[in-house]
């Protein structure tokens, strides 16, 4: 982990986590995930998520959540496209459908305060569940964003069309989602999609800091702030169902898979080649 300062009063959390290391201090929780060998969304990190929610909500001393990376090269990198209908089997156990983008939109209406700190590629999916957290900070020297599922003829079908045309505008919406290419932090802050982009070395301090007021704060504050600014803003539920059923049917089709088989054999979900993704799609839609 990158640009982080030091635990005041650290204390272990009431339950174990497979790829998340979990410890409070006060009020905020601190969740750092850790799923070898990039961070990809897999059914071990949704049943991890779903827990750490569940977890949280029953807690009534816990007011916030603050999402980091163990990995300095990935935050989350995206869904784990050869396990998609076991991490959707995870995701049902909380909202009772097989479906990311509920698990996600369930999160953005949660009374608890969420926080990402991102360091590193976030695409896909992990772009999809910072989107789903309250605030985003970032990394401007590491951070990467992309939805890149556009490549395989997909829409993403985690909300990110709901959040990033309403963050974005519509021009800048269907420029990030159509190029399916990457964006450093700078140029992410610039357009909407993250709060602030700040130097690796302040991330840390800032977001605990900010953290850490927000949870001395009454929750009730907290519940209610949330609820009118989703009112306004965080688009219905019925939207998010659509997306993610539009994207459930897309990668099972002939094209969609032909497409994801031949970006698995330039090296798709390994760690070295997606260091540089964007680069691979651009040639494979030339194909």
């Amino acid at each position: 982990m990158q640009g982080q300062d030091a635990p005041l009063t650290a204390e272990a959390f009431p339950a174990t986590f497979e790829a998340l290391t979990v410890r409070r201090e006060g009020g905020v929780v601190f969740a750092d995930i850790s799923a070898p060998p990039m961070n990809l969304l897999g059914p071990e990190l949704v049943r991890d998520l779903v827990e750490l929610i569940e977890h949280a909500e029953g807690d009534d001393t816990v007011r916030v959540l603050v999402f980091r990376s163990a990995d300095p090269d990935y935050f989350i990198s995206h869904v784990d496209l050869t396990r998609v209908a076991e991490y959707r089997a995870e995701a049902a156990k909380l909202t009772g459908e097989a479906s990311i983008a509920l698990l996600f939109r369930y999160l953005s209406a949660s009374p608890l305060v969420t926080i990402a700190q991102i360091e590193g590629r976030v695409r896909g999916a992990g772009s999809e569940f910072t989107l789903a957290c309250d605030m985003r900070f970032a990394a401007r020297e590491s951070a990467i964003f992309a939805q890149f599922e556009p490549a395989f003829g997909l829409l993403p079908g985690g909300g990110a069309t709901q959040h990033l045309t309403r963050l974005m505008g519509r021009g800048r919406a269907l420029e990030v989602l159509l190029s399916a290419e990457d964006y450093g932090a700078e140029l992410a802050e610039r357009y909407g999609w993250i709060n602030r982009a700040l130097p690796a070395n302040e991330l840390g301090g800032f977001v605990s800091s900010l953290a850490r007021r927000i949870a001395g704060f009454p929750a009730a504050g907290h519940a209610i702030v949330k609820e009118r600014v989703n009112a306004i803003d965080l688009a219905p539920i019925e939207d998010f169902r659509r997306d993610s059923d539009l994207f459930g049917e897309g990668v099972r089709a002939p094209d969609a898979q032909t497409r994801i088989a031949a970006a698995m054999k330039q090296g798709l979900e390994t760690r070295e080649a997606e260091l540089a993704l964007a680069p691979m799609l651009g040639d494979l839609t030339g194909r």
